[in-house]
């Protein structure tokens, strides 16, 4: 598997019915063009298949389109008739948002409003687009009709719709009985619905389809975790890592079932990998320090809670570590009246 730049922009569902209007004879209306880029707070790009409302300034608030991110996060609203305008952005895994109010007018037809988002913690397993810059090798020879029916499914599973999703999955596969993206998005689909034997048996078919397909690795590795399966949790997040070896997700990840495995040399390699990475979650200084009080570094795992603390002063984490930094304290204390 490789990565490959496949990454155009996905078209909202436009303003149909208002383009109609103008179609019909309202040549003197005028319309402007408006691109959404929702990023996360980190300024990186939030993905695909987040929902994007535009809603007009109103007494009602009416929702004048909806649209779906693409895999850098962007979505393009065509066709929108001059007047105030704010978007609205809701989706697994992030904080809803919206932007501020915008004007389309005579001055700005093409305009891009950025809308920033906060990433929750949220390690279920994702959905890949069928166009993501991420794919299988075996999808290379898929073709165009079982690829829609997959971007299709994931946008029923933004909006929650289960029943739709796994239609249009059923589909794909259908068309195409060996595509490896379609059983991975079907596992995510089980996942969602807590169907934990048909979300392994899914993952477990993409993954044989082709064993270096990075998202179904992770997401595999993931429902690993999740059943307490340490062992197969590690051995999958190491292939994943390999693949893709800048996930930070999957760095966090393969440290955490490392340590629970007791191998505590390896976690620590792996957080201070992911810590060089520069995108790494605060919490792989947490599973470090751990690893070095189980080594006997107590000084080492001093060091990892301060950085800990740094990346996340505040919250009921922080006020747990800082606990642990007192009693590694009291305890060098006491060593050193000993002596």
């Amino acid at each position: 598997m490789r990565r490959l730049w496949l990454a155009p922009f996905l078209l909202s569902l436009g303003l149909l019915h208002l383009q109609a209007q103008l179609r019909g004879g309202m040549s003197g209306v005028s319309i402007g063009d408006v691109h959404v880029h929702v990023v996360f707070d980190n300024q990186r790009n939030a993905g695909p298949y987040l929902v994007v409302r535009l809603l007009m300034e109103s007494s009602t608030g009416m929702v004048m389109a909806t649209g779906y991110t693409n895999d850098v996060g962007e979505v393009s609203f065509n066709g929108v008739p001059i007047g105030n305008y704010h978007v609205e952005v809701t989706g697994d895994g992030i904080s809803d948002a919206s932007s501020q109010v915008f004007e389309v007018d005579n001055r700005k037809m093409t305009q891009a409003q950025f809308v920033v988002v906060h990433q929750v913690q949220d390690s279920g397993p994702r959905p890949v687009s069928a166009r993501s810059p991420m794919v299988s090798a075996t999808d290379l020879k898929v073709p165009e009709k079982a690829r829609k029916e997959v971007d299709k499914a994931n946008e029923e599973m933004a909006l929650h719709d289960w029943k739709k999703s796994k239609e249009h999955l059923d589909k794909a596969l259908a068309i195409y009985p060996d595509y490896a993206t379609a059983y991975n998005n079907l596992g995510v689909l089980y996942a969602k619905t807590d169907d934990l034997i048909n979300e392994e048996q899914a993952l477990k078919k993409a993954i044989s389809l082709d064993d270096h397909f990075a998202p179904a690795l992770l997401n595999y590795g993931k429902l690993c975790f999740k059943l307490k399966n340490f062992t197969d949790a590690e051995t999958l997040l190491q292939r994943e890592v390999a693949v893709d070896p800048g996930n930070p997700e999957s760095m966090l990840l393969l440290a955490d079932s490392e340590y629970m495995n007791r191998h505590f040399d390896a976690a620590i390699a792996t957080a201070n990998q992911a810590h060089l990475a520069h995108e790494h979650a605060s919490f792989v200084h947490y599973i470090a320090a751990r690893a070095y009080q189980q080594e006997n570094q107590p000084q080492q795992a001093l060091a990892e809670f301060q950085m800990f603390l740094k990346e996340e002063p505040k919250g009921p984490r922080a006020d747990h570590v800082r606990g642990d930094i007192a009693k590694i304290e009291s305890a060098s204390q006491s060593a050193a009246a000993a002596q």
